[in-house]
């Protein structure tokens, strides 16, 4: 049995793995279409409220219970529904920026205590050795047991070149393992490049932040004007997504105008759209149009797109767009599965709710929901396997079905549980290692397939 996360979150980001948009949505409208209020469902409610108001062992604000109503109202949903108090707010809002204080981790919560998701790299925790699974059940000297995930998060923010000590439960260890992080400003360079060989780019995402596409489109650009390219990988990899335009962005810069990207699909009018590989829909409001002084080549080199389990919603609408206009090869390990879009809506100028307001689908209308992009060749972390068993979509309580492909989503599920209790044995044993390194296993593979097909064009 797969452990089911009962929240999820991120330590000091507020944005979690997805794809974000705004749909302008007003309150009006929305209180508009709402039908009669479930009057006997509202009188429980107050019954319960005004019971806590009096016998509650001590006094409690009208706030914090109506918060509190919120938070779960919308928890209740499904794992990336949320309230989003005056903190957590501005925390979204920076974070899409790519810059954020804390520690650097995305965390949720299992059986009482903090499970680290994935540390993000280059970050306090990354360089400390966190891994994906470790379990935190003590945060300085206070138990995280009993506590909620937004106060175990507040715990580990703080002021830069602060320290906290964290004890960590790790499988594979016999003892709980001792961290001493100091916090920092943490940013986030969402585009990093090389020529890793003459002829050969690797171009790597980290998260689809506000300036993204504008970025890659400099770092191409950056690539050429050390020689033509024969090849380009685009490392998605540990991607947990971002801005909707942004992965439009990253899209059209390798696809042909106004080539079909993404289509999201709800029950409002707003949420039925059709994105495509335009300026009106990568760019926000008036702007340069960065895409259009990319060197030609750009939309014609052979490209390999890597992808993991840690590749989330906005990597997967770029994976699935290239794989099915057959632009790239997608190369690595299944992908996370999120096929959801949350719109955020403003509640007062301080505080917001995060919905889930949509599906996306591929260009050929595929929903990756809860099954996640299946690459053309798969490749281990590796040459061994994997690195580590990863949590995915399919694994978060109250996740969304897929609506298209539930029972192909159900065998994947299947084949995903039987593969990892192979590995799980000695997943811990393995080193981390850095994406785009000399020992990068799954790079070396895409670069083989791109040499391999330039012979073959050369035949």
């Amino acid at each position: 049995m797969k452990p089911r996360l009962k929240q999820i979150g991120l330590v000091a980001l507020g944005l979690s793995a997805g794809v974000l948009v705004g749909l302008q949505w007003s309150a009006q409208a929305a209180r508009e279409s709402i039908g009669p209020l479930p009057v006997e469902e509202l009188r429980s409610f107050t019954d319960v409220f005004n019971a806590i108001k009096q016998g509650y062992v001590e006094p409690v604000e009208d706030k914090k219970l109506i918060n509190s109503a919120i938070s779960g109202m919308l928890s209740g949903l499904d794992p990336h529904s949320a309230y989003l108090d005056a903190e957590a707010f501005k925390d979204l809002q920076v974070g899409t920026q790519g810059e954020f204080g804390g520690l650097g981790i995305e965390v949720g919560m299992e059986d009482g205590l903090v499970k680290v998701i994935s540390p993000i790299e280059d970050t306090p925790a990354f360089r400390a050795g966190i891994k994906s699974g470790d379990l935190i059940f003590k945060l300085d000297d206070k138990q995280v047991k009993g506590m909620s995930l937004q106060d175990a998060v507040k715990l580990m923010r703080g002021k830069p070149r602060t320290n906290i000590h964290l004890s960590v439960l790790r499988k594979g260890e016999n003892k709980p393992l001792e961290f001493t992080l100091q916090r920092e400003v943490i940013k986030v360079q969402s585009v990093k490049s090389k020529l890793v060989e003459p002829g050969y780019g690797y171009l790597r995402l980290a998260q689809f932040q506000e300036n993204s596409g504008a970025d890659l489109a400099k770092h191409i650009e950056r690539l050429y004007k050390q020689g033509e390219l024969k090849g380009l990988v685009l490392d998605l990899r540990n991607d947990p997504g971002g801005l909707l335009n942004s992965a439009i962005g990253v899209s059209a810069a390798f696809l042909p105008d106004n080539a079909k990207v993404v289509s999201t699909d709800g029950r409002t009018e707003d949420a039925k759209r059709v994105f495509t590989a335009n300026p009106r829909d990568y760019l926000r409001g008036p702007g340069d149009d960065y895409i259009r002084g990319l060197p030609a080549a750009t939309k014609t080199v052979p490209l390999v797109v890597l992808v993991n389990g840690g590749s989330a919603s906005a990597s997967e609408i770029v994976a699935g767009a290239l794989q099915d206009h057959k632009r790239a090869v997608i190369m690595g390990t299944q992908s996370f599965g999120k096929g959801s879009v949350q719109t955020v809506l403003p509640l007062s100028a301080n505080t917001a709710i995060k919905l889930t307001t949509a599906r996306y689908y591929t260009p050929n209308g595929r929903s990756i929901q809860a099954k996640g992009i299946t690459p053309d060749i798969e490749v281990e972390d590796t040459a061994n396997g994997s690195l580590g068993s990863r949590l995915r979509e399919a694994d978060l309580e109250r996740h969304l079905n897929n609506d298209k492909e539930a029972e192909a989503a159900k065998q994947a599920e299947k084949k995903d549980n039987k593969s990892s209790k192979n590995k799980d044995a000695d997943d811990e044993s393995k080193p981390v290692f850095e994406m785009g390194g000399k020992n990068d296993y799954q790079l070396s593979q895409a670069l083989n397939l791109l040499k391999g097909l330039q012979i073959m064009n050369r035949r």
